[in-house]
């Protein structure tokens, strides 16, 4: 399964928002459509941070780096 895969696969076993999951596309704003909140922000930080064995520091806790599955994956 793709890095993209797993984070959309994340989102909608936990944030059920009762969309198709084909019409989320990876650059809507997870916060603008309402799938999830400021604390599901947190939720997304650590299933992140434990499938691929990264530290998100908190200066990169802001919504450019986590609102969408595209901005949700890792980098470098």
């Amino acid at each position: 399964m793709s890095i993209e895969e797993q984070i959309r696969k994340f989102i909608f076993d936990n944030f059920p928002f009762g969309h198709n999951q084909d019409k989320l596309k990876n650059n809507d704003s997870f916060l603008e459509k309402g799938i999830i909140d400021s604390t599901g922000v947190l939720e997304l930080v650590s299933f992140v941070e434990e499938t691929f064995g990264i530290q998100v520091e908190d200066e990169e806790l802001i919504s450019e780096n986590l609102d969408s599955v595209c901005q949700g994956m890792p980098r470098g």
